[in-house]
């Protein structure tokens, strides 16, 4: 008998998530049928998309999310016992596959890199970098870009793959640790965006010629400061919002159309699972080569131990762990009033 622990949406939310949000529910699985295989979580994910995600949740099912998991029985001969997979399976310890939607590691998978890479720099979140400043900004050598929310698993990809093209890299970021960080990877100019005295100062002195490409992870009131200041022809890869995921007031306006018009700008908003086939998998080898060279930093967090999410974690985690985790994984909500000087 396998007793499956899941996270449940116990009710949709309201601004920010709460504990009242979530219930921990146990349930019995049934016998494995031919053909299926018994996954146990390594780990798993909290991402700033769950948020606007699970409006199409109802309440009642298990958080949506991927993980990187381990096969403990079997009765598919593709996937035996041992093999390291990544599932869509959500917050849940255990569940049960027919192996269709399963993705194996990559056989070159280093034994000295964490499997826990599989969900970030060389999985979901350093794919949404590879294609948005690759493909969607289409960054060239020579050029400036800025990203937002820098710091993130996906910002701090984007930031350090742009500096392998040979461009100049701005980011801002919530706090002065975030900041050091950003220096540490590489970053050209990087700051604090709630202590500067005004982010569109700050923006004209970090690149007083403007910007050719804007990776942005947080919108509002942010953007429509740095889209003013982009040059002509500049392209915008809109990938998150996350200063309005939490918001229960009216969103502000966007960004003046003029400046859209006159500068000839290019946004586009993207998901990642555009990208499948024979692309993505050059984008995960890439990846997981330039991690192996450390010629990109991994970038990660994992709440609260190192170990990450394994699946006794699962079993244990209180309620104001996870809303806590996704709080931190939406970034902490941008100071708006900050952004506005």
């Amino acid at each position: 008998m396998v007793l499956a622990k899941s996270w449940t949406l116990k009710k949709h939310f309201e601004g920010n998530p709460t504990n009242d949000n979530f219930e921990l529910k146990t349930a019995e699985l049934p016998p494995l049928k031919n053909g299926e295989v018994l996954l146990e979580a390594l780990f798993l994910t909290v991402d700033p998309y769950m948020r606007l995600a699970a409006k199409r949740l109802k309440e009642g099912d298990t958080m949506m999310g991927q993980q990187v998991a381990r096969v403990v029985e079997s009765k598919n001969s593709a996937f035996p016992i041992g093999t390291n997979v990544l599932a869509s399976s959500g917050w849940t310890s255990h569940s049960i596959s027919d192996g269709k939607e399963l993705e194996k590691l990559p056989t070159e998978w280093p034994d000295t890199l964490p499997l826990s890479l599989a969900l970030g720099t060389v999985g979901m979140t350093g794919l949404t970098a590879y294609f948005g400043i690759l493909d969607i900004c289409g960054v060239k050598g020579g050029e400036t870009v800025m990203v937002n929310a820098a710091a993130g698993a996906v910002g701090a990809v984007v930031g350090q793959i742009a500096k392998l093209k040979g461009c100049k890299v701005v980011g801002a970021a919530g706090s002065d640790d975030k900041v050091a960080y950003l220096k540490k990877l590489g970053f050209d100019v990087a700051f604090n965006y709630k202590t500067v005295e005004s982010l569109k100062e700050t923006l004209k002195t970090a690149s007083p010629d403007g910007y050719d490409c804007y990776f942005d992870n947080v919108g509002g009131e942010f953007s429509n400061t740095v889209i003013p200041q982009m040059k002509k022809f500049g392209r915008i890869a809109i990938c998150g919002a996350i200063s309005t995921y939490n918001s229960t007031r009216p969103l502000p306006p966007g960004p003046p159309p003029e400046v859209i018009i006159y500068q000839e700008l290019r946004m586009e908003g993207f998901i990642v699972s555009r990208w499948q086939g024979e692309v993505r998998q050059k984008a995960l080898k890439d990846l997981l080569k330039w991690v192996s060279e450390v010629r990109v930093y991994e970038s990660r967090h994992l709440c609260p131990e190192e170990a990450g999410y394994n699946a006794n974690h699962v079993k244990s985690k209180t309620k104001d762990h996870y809303c806590s985790c996704l709080a931190e994984a939406e970034n902490i909500i941008p100071d708006q009033q900050n952004l506005k000087k």
